[in-house]
């Protein structure tokens, strides 16, 4: 389309369109979609912030149509800002239904042609077509999240309490201290503070005014959902509305800190009388569903108590015997992200298998399972449209390392996509991307290792290319057909890198063996997983093995400390961020300690084998056979690997005479999200490597 008619387009739109009321946001300049072209077809940091990210599809009742959101990007502004669209069930008719200077999310229907959805932190009403916004009344408390109660006459939402202890509640006249008075664990997670914690409060909904709220947890400091990552699916209305099952861990301070026992509640909201259907369970219970027949709860379950890498269960518990079967018991991956079939008779679902997000379906009754999708892409999770003649399908997202999220519609039994959005084909139509290949390494076990290779766009193998190991985090985390905004695969690439991405030993997509073999072992198998993909690279004649990096976060910034002291020449450069340096303090300043307590074998102090041998190992004390470059990055809101990692591991290398670089960030938490951050992150990343490679 013509750019000048889109942005007439848009111009025009606006007028007719409401606007948040916050009067910060109403001053603020619209954020909307990137309308440049790039000047080359070689993808940039850019570029990178300019994608539009699509998110959260959610079908009408009906099947004809889908809600979904955008986020957009300003660097100059540096923020971002999510807006609305609706579509048909085909993806034709897609039309922008907001375009405000706050973000709209969360977006749910509350019937064929009425919308509610969360805009500064309060709930709005509008019809489908964006027309008739209106504010939901009846409570002042702030909302992030909510969903509408299967008779649509209650809505569930998450706010927030107060939590912990201030200095006027030790003396009132305090009013201006800043002192914080702990006395147990858990007093900050992941990138704050404890002072207020979410609770998740149930209300009546007449359409237009929310009344009787009810706090599910009154006077309790409990976390409904969980922190950090914990949302509105972590609670589920059943199919009358009458009752709401839940995930909670019913603990703090340090009970809360050395514990993953999560349990599954089922609660009457006549009553307020409430059952632990997970009792004696002892690992996460989470993510609870409803089947719509109401005869049936299915959850994630983890077994054991303190460990998150845990075998993720389906698990169905039956309302009329109150007997809990696991229907996954003879399948090798883990499972999320449940859908129920409208007439309970099928269950689809999210697994990793093999290096690749896919969906599957599981029919209850007999525990069959069957893979849906085959393909090169992540799937998201999904939603089943209605029958509008052409057969149901599953309605969900997908994305590759080539291609960021679009929303996708995928036959429940061949598998078949068709792609509904293209929010940015006008971009990718003028870029190059690198070719991915997949290649099974054999690792010096003599196992299978699947490793993905991204080349430079314009690869010719007749030239000789650096090359980036990438070690991934977790470190129970799996190197799949993602996208990343953070560490963008084939922006390394564009840049003139081969990119070496090994699935070593503690990646989850293979098997609960090839899991666990990390644990109690950071610096064994999975470290030679990585040189062996690094060597079997190395003896292509395109690659330069002089000019080979190591790169990660978290557990991969550990990895790239580690591999610094002990890599015998094969590195000419490290890159670190939000690494861990020294895994004694590490142990006693994060927050959730069974991470550590479980992955290290114990505490520094604990005479067990494993421990002492972890922590014998432990970065820090091989700093004296650095002796190559490093860059070291770290955002000081990190309350998982704290800042101080970062500092002491930078320290370090420049009194060893080390040429290292230390680049911090003062408002970003594990990860670097503002977009001017990332465009200074990736500006000092590409240079370092230009510099010593």
């Amino acid at each position: 389309m013509n750019r000048t008619i889109l942005l007439f387009m848009m111009f025009t739109a606006s007028l007719a369109l409401s606007q948040c009321s916050g009067n910060e946001h109403n001053k603020a300049p619209l954020i909307g979609k990137n309308m440049e072209i790039p000047e080359s077809d070689l993808l940039n940091s850019t570029i990178l912030n300019l994608f539009g990210r699509v998110s959260d599809p959610q079908v009408s009742p009906d099947g004809k149509r889908i809600v979904y959101g955008v986020t957009y990007t300003s660097i100059k502004e540096n923020r971002r800002n999510r807006e609305l669209f609706v579509m048909d069930i085909d993806g034709q008719h897609n039309v922008q239904i907001t375009r405000t200077p706050a973000s709209e999310s969360n977006a749910r229907w509350l019937d064929n042609d009425r919308l509610l959805f969360v805009c500064d932190g309060k709930l709005w009403i509008m019809q489908a077509d964006g027309t008739g916004r209106q504010q939901v009344t009846g409570t002042d408390k702030s909302i992030s999240e909510f969903s509408i109660s299967p008779t649509g006459d209650r809505i569930l939402f998450i706010s927030t309490v107060p939590s912990g202890m201030k200095p006027t509640d030790l003396d009132p006249s305090l009013d201006k201290s800043t002192g914080r008075v702990i006395d147990d664990l858990m007093y900050r997670h992941w990138d704050c503070f404890v002072e207020e914690i979410p609770h998740s409060f149930t209300a009546l909904f007449d359409g237009k005014t929310l009344s009787n709220v009810t706090d599910l947890l009154e006077g309790q400091l409990f976390e409904l959902p969980t922190l950090p990552f914990g949302d509105i699916g972590e609670l589920c209305w059943s199919p009358d509305g009458k009752s709401i099952a839940y995930s909670c861990r019913k603990m703090t301070g340090k009970d809360y800190a050395v514990s993953t026992n999560t349990d599954i509640y089922l609660r009457d909201l006549e009553s307020g009388q409430e059952t632990n259907l997970s009792q004696g369970m002892m690992g996460y219970d989470t993510a609870p569903r409803f089947s719509p027949c109401g005869n049936f709860l299915v959850w994630n379950s983890m077994e054991r108590d303190g460990y998150e890498a845990d075998k993720n269960r389906l698990m169905l518990y039956s309302f009329a015997d109150g007997s809990i079967k696991d229907l996954t018991a003879s399948f090798r991956y883990n499972m999320e992200s449940v859908t129920w079939a409208p007439d309970s008779k099928m269950l689809y679902f999210n697994s990793c298998a093999q290096g690749i997000n896919q969906l599957f379906s599981l029919d209850p009754a007999t525990g069959k399972i069957h893979q849906i999708t085959t393909g090169w892409y992540d799937c998201g999770p999904v939603q089943i449209s209605a029958d509008t003649g052409t057969g149901a399908r599953l309605i969900g997202t997908y994305v590759s390392m080539s291609m960021p999220t679009e929303v996708v519609s995928v036959h429940p039994e061949t598998g078949e996509y068709t792609q509904l959005t293209t929010e940015n084909s006008d971009i990718l139509n003028h870029l190059t991307m690198g070719q991915v290949e997949e290649r099974w390494v054999t690792t010096t076990d003599n196992k299978k290792m699947l490793t993905w290779v991204v080349y430079p766009p314009h690869f010719d193998p007749q030239k000789k290319y650096p090359a980036v190991l990438f070690c991934a985090g977790g470190p129970q985390s799996t190197l799949s057909q993602g996208w990343s905004y953070r560490w963008c695969h084939q922006l390394i690439a564009a840049n003139g890198y081969i990119v070496i991405l090994p699935n070593r030993r503690g990646t989850t997509a293979f098997g609960q063996e090839w899991t666990e073999q990390i644990s109690g072992d950071y610096t064994g198998q999975n470290m030679q997983d990585y040189l062996s993909a690094v060597d079997h690279m190395k003896r292509e004649p395109f690659v330069d093995g002089s000019r080979i990096a190591a790169v990660g976060a978290s557990y991969g910034g550990y990895s790239v400390f580690h591999l610094a002291g002990t890599h015998n020449e094969r590195f000419a450069a490290f890159i670190a961020h939000a690494g861990i340096f020294n895994t004694e303090h590490m142990y006693m300043t994060t927050e959730e300690i069974w991470f550590p307590h479980w992955d290290n074998g114990g505490a520094p102090w604990d005479k067990n084998p494993v421990a002492v041998n972890h922590y014998a190992q432990s970065p820090h004390k091989r700093v004296q056979y650095w002796n190559k470059p490093i860059l070291i990055t770290h955002g000081e809101m990190d309350y998982r690997i704290p800042v101080d990692q970062a500092m002491a591991a930078f320290n370090a290398a420049k009194l060893h005479g080390v040429p290292a670089r230390l680049v911090l960030f003062p408002d970003e938490n594990h990860w670097i999200l503002k977009p001017q951050n990332n465009m200074l992150w990736n500006k000092v990343f590409f240079e370092f490597l230009e510099k010593y490679m």
